[in-house]
């Protein structure tokens, strides 16, 4: 995950996170990560998702605890006060008269908005761009990797928006009733089976559909949530890397 001005690396069972301050002293820590479910995480397909969704929610209130100086994505005031106008937008959208399938593309297209406004500020896609560089080198054995990571989140936002959007459209055709626990059903159901398909692709890349489904993500890494990092955010992004690489090295 990038900071504003870091980076958070997650391992298989640790984390670290390594951010710049103002002065430019750069401060590091890292932990054990927390695990719902394992068995489930590990086993239940679809599942295993949204346990891990909610696993690196869960990470981010442990990050601000040891390491105060880490400024998230979502903590500029523009982008807290978009998310909050996004939300009564979507909700004012699907109060309306417009036809299902409209209100719900145009609430997907507004629920977006938040995420593009905090890619605006001045550091944010260049650290993500430095987690890419910094992990890719080491996956390379030292080669020097591009800023694109073919198991970045990124390669997971086609895939939810379309499952999403469908699943949306379906419970807002079913009785008034139901229609939030069929919303919630659909998000569990859309974002597991977005998970399910990104691993697959990730586990064949030499496969002509894979690179095919992988193209969306890649290039909305390259064009707009990726940029290339200076040297002192890939000094951060290495230090978050290998604190988190001790830590996983001890446990095994």
């Amino acid at each position: 995950m990038a900071l504003q001005n870091g980076v958070l690396i997650h391992g298989m069972t640790s984390w670290a996170c390594a951010v710049r301050d103002a002065a430019g002293e750069v401060h590091v820590a890292s932990g054990r990560k927390p695990h719902f479910a394992p068995a489930a995480r590990a086993r239940v397909p679809v599942l295993r998702g949204p346990i891990a969704l909610a696993e690196a929610f869960a990470l981010l209130p442990m990050v601000r605890r040891a390491l105060p100086q880490a400024r998230y994505p979502f903590e500029r005031p523009a982008v807290l006060g978009s998310i909050a106008a996004t939300m009564l937008a979507a909700r004012a959208l699907r109060r309306s008269g417009l036809p299902a399938g409209t209100r719900e593309v145009v609430a997907g297209g507004v629920a977006c908005l938040p995420a593009l406004l905090a890619l605006r500020g001045p550091d944010l896609a260049a650290y993500h761009g430095a987690e890419h560089v910094s992990i890719g080198t080491y996956e390379n054995g030292g080669t020097p990797a591009p800023k694109e990571h073919p198991r970045c989140g990124s390669q997971l936002i086609p895939a939810m928006v379309a499952s999403t959007l469908a699943v949306n459209i379906a419970a807002a055709k079913a009785p008034a009733g139901v229609r939030g626990p069929a919303r919630l059903a659909g998000m569990v159901a859309a974002v597991g089976g977005s998970v399910e398909l990104f691993s697959w692709v990730a586990r064949n890349p030499d496969r002509r559909i894979a690179r095919v489904l992988a193209r969306p993500g890649f290039e909305l890494q390259r064009r707009f949530s990726t940029a290339e990092p200076s040297d002192a955010q890939l000094e951060v992004a290495n230090v978050a890397r290998d604190a988190c690489l001790a830590l996983e090295r001890s446990a095994a």
